[in-house]
């Protein structure tokens, strides 16, 4: 969700972000390529105890393996991710995939409810509206049974939401942390307008972790389900999101402390924040950061890794799509591959700028046999991808520049048939509810099309 829509400081802060660029310069996006990965070297994956067995983790792979044996992505990927991400491949989880903001709001409500030690909340925006007092409801109700809340929010995304609001939960005793504050005076950890935290991740007693696209605001309280919505109502939001239970859900943990450590956040009540996980399920899952304090972003390079082994299929999902030159070439090198690419974008949007900056590369795309749909009634704002029927993602990861330099971001990797196989049924329900977008077609838009594309790709590093 981006906020510029309604929040004209914003412009005076883009100005900012300008003044930035020109004294530091860019940031630059690594160039991945699939000699990076390590000749020989099989990957180790990891259960609630540690790692596993060389043995036992290639034991699981082949299974993996035997299940899908027309793809040797497995091997392939693997190898380039093990050299790319330090994350570990984490087994024996639980992941269910959320669709829309009631599933995903019912769910992560029901599990604040349940909470018996603490409750850890990181959002790029919190609104107040009848969704946003629901939550922060729930957390006084958890603060006030004696469960400690902290809370992370980001200082742009919720540049709406009055002080008072987030007042009502601090007196109440739950702790909240502004990320990056607008106001240089008051911030803790340095300064930089221009880095955000575009993470959506809720951890309830180290044991369940939510992430995946969705805000707390009412925008999602429809749903996107239901038929086409009347002439001159509000499109539903259509999103995606996950619930992991399992020992996969200590890597969240770790990266939400790391926030509030990095953000000089007041010391945390001592609860037991990595309890032993058992097993909940048979997935294998990566959870994967992207920070701009990093030398590079993981999410990024694991993401191209993937492309870059694919064999039959990539099907994107994605709200805000601004792709650098890497990205678009190695679309275009699967294309050449025989690799079915597909491409899930917005009909409409709340963020003019990033629509347009991603609309002026169709023409690119769609002459190198990349397939565009554009979703009908309802305003996307999922980020998801499955690859060759095995390997699937879902975060907060946008494909532009900014979710790929300058934000904190999360998502999540999840390797296997079976749910990659529920992704690939999600895929195909967006497609039949979107309008797809042919070559003849685009290059006979409107003139006033093209003008507003070639404005916003001048700004597209920055949106």
């Amino acid at each position: 969700m981006r906020v510029v829509r309604i929040h004209p400081i914003l412009r005076s802060l883009f100005a900012v972000g300008l003044g930035i660029f020109f004294i530091s310069g860019c940031r630059s996006l690594p160039a991945i390529h699939p000699d990076m990965a390590p000749v020989g070297k099989a990957p180790v994956l990891e259960n609630g105890k540690g790692p596993l067995s060389a043995a036992r983790s290639k034991a699981i792979i082949d299974e993996l393996k035997r299940r899908t044996p027309d793809t040797n992505i497995l091997e392939r990927h693997l190898a380039l991710e093990q050299a790319m991400v330090d994350s570990p491949l984490v087994t024996d989880n639980k992941v269910t995939l959320l669709q829309d903001g009631p599933a995903t709001y019912k769910a992560m409500l029901a599990a604040i409810a349940d909470a018996k030690s603490h409750v850890h909340m990181e959002t790029y925006i919190f609104e107040d509206d009848e969704t946003g007092r629901q939550f922060a409801q729930a957390l006084i109700a958890k603060q006030n049974q004696g469960v400690p809340v902290a809370m992370i929010y980001d200082a742009v995304g919720t540049m709406g939401t009055s002080a008072e609001f987030f007042k009502t939960l601090t007196d109440a005793g739950v702790q909240v942390l502004q990320f990056n504050p607008v106001n240089p005076l008051t911030a803790k950890a340095g300064w930089n307008v221009n880095q955000r935290d575009h993470r959506k991740l809720l951890v309830v007693d180290g044991r369940t972790a939510f992430l995946g696209g969705i805000n707390i605001s009412a925008v999602y309280s429809g749903g996107s389900a239901k038929s086409a919505p009347r002439k001159g109502a509000k499109l539903p939001w259509r999103d995606t999101h996950l619930q992991i239970e399992g020992p996969a859900v200590a890597e969240y943990q770790r990266m939400f402390i790391d926030t509030w450590t990095k953000q000089k956040g007041p010391p945390l009540p001592s609860r037991e924040f990595f309890p032993k996980l058992t097993p909940r399920g048979k997935e294998i899952v990566r959870a994967i950061a992207g920070s701009p304090d990093d030398a590079y972003s993981a999410i990024y390079a694991t993401l191209i890794s993937a492309i870059e082994s694919a064999e039959k299929e990539i099907w994107l999902t994605n709200a805000y799509f601004a792709p650098d030159p890497q990205l678009r070439a190695t679309l275009a090198d699967a294309v050449k591959r025989g690799v079915d690419v597909r491409l899930i974008l917005p009909s409409k949007t709340d963020s003019g700028l990033i629509f347009n900056a991603g609309r002026s590369y169709y023409d690119e795309m769609l002459q190198a046999g990349v397939k565009i749909y554009e979703r009908r009634d309802a305003l996307l704002h999922s980020k998801t991808a499955v690859i060759d029927g095995v390997w699937s993602t879902i975060g907060s990861t946008n494909l532009d520049w900014r979710s790929f330099l300058h934000n904190q971001e999360v998502n999540a990797v999840i390797l296997g048939p079976d749910f990659a196989a529920q992704m690939k049924a999600v895929f195909e329900h967006d497609q039949a509810a979107s309008t797809p977008v042919t070559l003849e077609a685009w290059q006979h838009r409107p003139v006033g099309w093209r003008i507003k594309e070639g404005l916003a790709r001048m700004w597209e590093y920055w949106l």
